[in-house]
């Protein structure tokens, strides 16, 4: 491999330069985003960072991180957390990397730049990864205080801090980087508008139908959407500080903040400013092989206009032109081969916790195309496929269910195996089992961002030698970027490495071979009441006698747990060796929160709740400061309590007769219902009576993952029944039982196990459902994912359950009948014993001391948190309140 091309004419340099030696060639990178940190890496994976010098000007403070999954920071991950480069990477490669000291001037005749600092670097080859800058539409008033863009780090830490003295905020913009906005707006608490001048949210990336369901999910989620409007004007107060937003069709909004997400721009003044060709439109203009009209300047990322004439404002083009660059300057690529010349802009993500997805032609813009569409108002979901005259999927739209996006992609361009249709029909509704990665074609690209074929995954397994997941993901970089195509990556490494005879380790970690149903038999059988006991008769030999480890401590836990009045364990989770195998939230018997206090959430059978109640509730609200709220699974919530508050505030609801909602563990969270027959003219059945009876039921039943449930007393489902893992219907005739729905991230209608069952018939088939999914379920697998992953389906699990087919069924009926019999309110037994409360404090040295770490500020009559947002050597703590301390 030889050294970059394009060495500089000795004449042009100067002794005050900082130049490139004959034997160090000089490599200048300006920018260092996502694309700038993928170019690095490909220099070293090609061998250029051992034979030149590499320097980075990055204008920021901090290297390169992950902006596409910038708005998890306001769901607790530190700016660190989201950083691209692996430590040491720099120091490894020999790369000079200068923060904070952007590139200002460009001499292409003494080939040298200059940054901010002063500093002054020759170069042999210059590469251009400025990347874009936020656009900020000519409204009148945009730059009064309390206007933020929505970019960098820095943009958030300024929007958190200024939002704390906000109530309202409105973004302008309603496409991808908008609608992540708006979601941090209302994390941060903040009544939210969205203006979007087009028609529709999110339009160029779904249609009519697909932005309908969109905006309907948003709108739900408490989100103000005005769309086919523009904002007009912004009005500031006499301190220069925002208080309104005029839109362009007469309204007007009150507003305190004002985030500007219409869109980005190419940054390339750089370019502009040194002679560079730019598009009329912008963009650093570029060939196939990314150089710019100077053969020795190379330009990639959202600063470059590719050589089919388009801006690519994703980061997968971003990262092919990476590769591509370094491929050319590194002079790796054969003569001829193929470089940029466009890029599939396909898009999966989560937008404010909804799934949406388009690939290919999308809004069906091919000549005789035709559409498939599948939309459940109700449930937010729309898919829309675009299949071509001769049968071939074109192109989709998925809105609300995504799921099936990391299979169809792949088949964009080829005639699927199964009807259209199908292809679109969620589970529960008469879809069949859903093709899978292993029938797709070598030559269909798995990984979008990084550009990877499933041949090329194949290859990693046969020929490559990888054996798992993780040297799979090292070899081909597939998996690495915005994640959705792990799922398929998986499926598609274990069919491989089957295929060519590898036994495939199905293990539940590296402590244990077996899978967790197994390990469930084995306890069960055996009696085996301690993880310890386990460990060392069922571990690999290498693990017995050791400490275990982070993913089957707690899943054993929870099968002990499970069986305890069966095998005869102790079935209060935190008795003995128990108590080091619990999840986080079960070491307190609550769930911790984002600033470390914790919540209280009692149990409220069914949603009824008595007057009496309601004001123990209120009180002790009050007394303890806790922030409270009602939530959609009919119970409220307490928040704020410190740790050694606990038991202090459990003793008081328990005297009251409130007992554990188990919102901390995996267990039986909450039985919905509406009012039924006795209050509503529609009701059928008493769904109340209903719910209250099967709470009580199954309260406290561990199992592999949470459990919901609701029961609606007439047709028109006020309960929401179908999206619970189990779920009652009333009708004249009985009630129906529906299995496997959720909603949340990848909601899921339940499939009707049976109908037209009396109370008795109901109760019975529900126990066998629940220990045949507790006995066979896989680790933190919902009752949904279970029931697509079992053999069989539904089919086999209504044979089990309702036909007896395995002859499980008394079994299964006994197995619940101990559990309800030694049922014990975990609240009520701590506060029994003293030696139990012990755990309960902030220190142990220190049991009486509070933790000083765990503040609150006022908001809305209540508090909230009070975070650091940003802290470190010689930087002052800010938190939400505003105030700075060293």
């Amino acid at each position: 491999m030889s050294a970059p091309k394009n060495a500089p004419n000795p004449d042009t340099a100067t002794a005050a330069t900082a130049t490139a030696t004959a034997t160090a060639p000089t490599i200048v990178l300006v920018g260092h985003g996502m694309v700038g940190q993928r170019f690095l890496e490909a220099l070293a994976e090609r061998g250029v960072t051992e034979r030149a010098r590499v320097v980075v000007l990055c204008e920021e403070p901090r290297p390169a991180y992950d902006r596409v999954q910038l708005t998890s920071y306001f769901a607790g991950r530190a700016p660190e957390d989201l950083s691209l480069v692996e430590d040491g990477f720099m120091a490894r490669h020999g790369i000079e990397l200068h923060l904070g000291d952007p590139a200002e001037h460009i001499d292409r005749a003494a080939r040298t730049v200059t940054a901010r600092s002063g500093l002054t670097v020759g170069y042999d080859t210059l590469v251009l990864a400025t990347g874009s800058y936020p656009f900020v539409p000519p409204v009148p008033g945009k730059d009064s205080r309390g206007c933020f863009v929505y970019r960098t780090i820095e943009d958030l830490l300024a929007i958190e801090e200024y939002a704390g003295n906000c109530s309202s905020g409105t973004v302008v913009g309603g496409g991808l980087l908008g609608l992540e906005a708006a979601g941090a707006l209302k994390g941060l608490g903040l009544t939210t508008h969205i203006v979007e001048f087009n028609p529709r949210l999110m339009a160029l990336q779904v249609d009519e139908g697909g932005g309908a369901a969109l905006r309907r999910t948003v709108e739900d989620m408490g989100l103000i959407v005005h769309t086919g409007v523009g904002g007009k004007e912004i009005t500031a107060d006499a301190d220069g500080a925002v208080t309104a937003m005029a839109l362009s069709d007469g309204s007007s909004i009150d507003t305190d903040l004002v985030v500007f997400s219409a869109g980005v721009r190419p940054r390339d003044q750089l370019a502009r400013d040194c002679g560079l060709t730019v598009g009329e439109r912008g963009g650093v203009a570029v060939d196939e092989r990314c150089r710019t009209s100077d053969p020795a300047v190379y330009a990639i990322g959202e600063c470059a206009l590719a050589a089919d004439g388009r801006v690519y404002g994703l980061v997968a083009p971003g990262y092919e032109m990476a590769q591509v660059a370094a491929d050319d300057i590194a002079e790796t690529s054969a003569a001829g081969e193929g470089g940029f010349t466009g890029a599939d802009t396909s898009t999966k993500l989560k937008l404010l916790g909804v799934d949406v997805a388009s690939f290919g032609d999308a809004h069906g813009t091919a000549e005789g195309c035709l559409d498939v569409v599948y939309s459940d108002s109700r449930a937010g979901v729309y898919k829309k496929l675009v299949i071509g005259a001769d049968g071939a999927l074109l192109g989709g739209v998925l809105v609300g269910d995504a799921e099936a996006y990391g299979m169809l992609r792949p088949l964009t361009g080829s005639v699927p195996p199964v009807a259209p249709e199908q292809l679109v029909l969620p589970a529960g509704l008469g879809a069949p089992a859903a093709i899978g990665p292993s029938a797709l074609p070598d030559e269909a690209v798995i990984c979008n961002c990084h550009n990877v074929t499933k041949g090329a995954i194949r290859a990693a397994v046969t020929e490559h030698r990888c054996t798992t997941v993780p040297e799979v993901k090292k070899c081909t970089k597939a998996g690495t970027g915005c994640g959705s195509c792990v799922k398929a990556l998986t499926t598609l490494v274990n069919d491989e490495l089957e295929a060519s005879g590898v036994s495939v380790d199905k293990g539940l970690c590296g402590c244990f071979s077996y899978t967790r149903a197994e390990l469930y038999e084995i306890v069960r059988t055996l009696r085996i009441t301690s993880y310890a006991a386990l460990l060392d008769s069922h571990g690999r030999e290498e693990a017995r006698s050791g400490d275990g480890c982070e993913v089957c401590k707690p899943t054993v836990a929870s099968i002990i747990a499970s069986l305890a009045p069966t095998v005869g364990a102790s079935g209060y989770v935190l008795d003995g060796e128990q108590a080091a195998l619990q999840d986080t939230n079960d070491h307190f018997l609550a769930n911790l929160q984002r600033n470390g206090s914790y919540s209280i959430v009692p149990r409220i059978p069914g949603g009824e709740i008595t007057p009496e109640k309601l004001i123990v509730i209120g009180e002790v609200a009050r007394d303890f400061g806790l922030y409270t709220k009602i939530t959609g699974g009919q119970r409220i919530d307490l928040f704020g309590a410190r740790v050694d508050q606990l038991p202090q505030i459990w003793a008081r609801l328990v005297d009251a007769g409130f007992e554990s909602g188990h919102a901390y563990g995996k267990a039986l969270r909450t039985v919905k219902s509406c009012v039924g027959q006795t209050w509503c003219r529609y009701g059928v059945q008493d769904s109340v009576r209903m719910a209250i009876d099967l709470e009580l039921r199954y309260r406290g039943l561990r199992s592999p993952h949470k459990l919901k449930s609701a029961v609606s007393g007439c047709a028109r489902e006020c309960a929401e029944a179908r999206g619970k893992d189990f779920g009652v219907i009333a009708t004249s005739n009985g009630w129906n039982l529906y299995v496997g729905g959720n909603g949340g991230a990848d909601p899921r209608h339940a499939d009707l196990l049976a109908q037209a069952l009396d109370d008795e018939q109901l109760i019975r088939l529900i126990d066998r459902f629940l220990m045949f999914y507790i006995r066979t379920a896989d680790r933190l697998e919902r009752t949904s994912a279970w029931l697509e992953r079992i053999e069989g389906g539904l089919d086999h699990v209504r044979d089990v359950v309702v036909d007896d087919s395995l002859g499980l069924c008394a079994e299964l009926e006994a197995l619940m009948a101990e559990h309800v019999a030694g049922y014990r309110d975990e609240w009520a037994e701590t506060l029994e014993d003293p030696e139990r409360l012990r755990r309960f404090v902030s220190f142990v040295n220190a049991p009486g001391a509070p933790d000083p770490t765990v503040r609150f500020v006022p908001e809305r009559d209540q508090m909230k948190p009070d975070l650091t947002i940003l802290s470190g050597p010689g930087i002052p703590v800010r938190t939400l309140e505003g105030t700075a301390s060293r």
